[in-house]
């Protein structure tokens, strides 16, 4: 059994309360079967594991895993991170973002910092000017974007653009995107991440309450407790003249400007959406020297 210190004894205890939702809402969502173990005996009032399982998985005290769901501890060593992972059989997202919220930076103040886009992804964008493609900084906001996004998605993004409120919030992103449920639940998850990262950004924590306040399906989503890294669900577009589109998306980052994504919408070779590209690209043309 691993052997970490009690959190009565840590001096950097501090509440986390963002921890502990996190783990609760994993703890409820994995059942005994999924975590390989046999169910202790007695009533279950819990849809999935027990604290005491739990604590048993990843090597600690129940009392201690207790105060770690109340969010009276703030810091996790990396190896009581990486415990709670395995028990709770997190994928590579889900340990980052615990990850985050374990750090012994979590509750230090931070700044909004002004995000100015990379000029590697800018030169790379403007070599895939025949795909739709945009470049986000880490609220969602776009730092640029190419006509043919404009031409596919039915509206120009203005550098500063929040891209997560036109698609959570604007009816017409409900409209171009058919399946806009599975994408704009996938922009919610990806908002938990980064919050994870950023937790006292104040822009950050404002958009997402207001995202929340204003649509019910945000905060039902954001009560799930669901984290993604990026925004990676095939998405399938209605346009007016190109009929049905279907995208894979695709995100590119550089170790220097990890908070920035590239974002590229990707289609098949020969499929019909390859085909609609290079008429779209004409409308896009057209409409830049209107």
């Amino acid at each position: 059994m691993m052997h970490h210190p009690h959190p009565a004894t840590d001096r950097r205890t501090t509440p986390n309360p963002a921890l502990g939702s996190f783990l609760r809402s994993r703890r409820d969502r994995i059942t005994p079967a999924q975590a390989g173990i046999h169910p202790m005996p007695g009533l279950r009032r819990v849809p999935g594991l027990r604290k005491e399982e739990v604590a048993g998985l990843a090597g600690i005290s129940p009392d201690h895993y207790s105060c770690l769901e109340q969010g009276r501890q703030r810091t996790l060593s990396d190896d009581l991170c990486e415990a709670l992972a395995r028990a709770l059989n997190l994928t590579d997202v889900e340990r980052k973002h615990l990850r985050s919220l374990a750090d012994p930076g979590y509750h230090r103040g931070g700044r909004d910092r002004p995000q100015q886009p990379e000029p590697g992804l800018l030169r790379v964008m403007s070599a895939l000017d025949h795909l739709p493609t945009l470049l986000l900084g880490r609220r969602f906001d776009v730092l640029a974007a190419n006509a043919l996004l404009a031409e596919t998605l039915g509206v120009t993004f203005e550098p500063g653009t929040s891209f997560a409120r036109w698609l959570l919030l604007d009816e017409a992103a409900r409209v171009r995107i058919v399946n806009w449920a599975d994408y704009a639940s996938a922009a919610v998850g990806a908002l938990r991440y980064q919050l994870g990262r950023h937790p006292h950004e104040r822009a950050l924590t404002t958009l997402i309450k207001d995202l929340r306040a204003q649509e019910p399906h945000v905060d039902r989503w954001w009560h799930d407790q669901t984290v993604t890294d990026r925004i990676s669900v095939t998405k399938h577009i209605t346009h007016p003249t190109g009929g049905p589109l279907e995208f894979g998306v695709e995100a590119v980052t550089l170790p220097q400007s990890s908070d920035q994504q590239l974002v590229i919408y990707t289609v098949e070779p020969d499929s019909p959406t390859a085909r609609a590209l290079p008429s779209l690209s004409s409308c896009a043309l057209q409409a830049a020297r209107v």
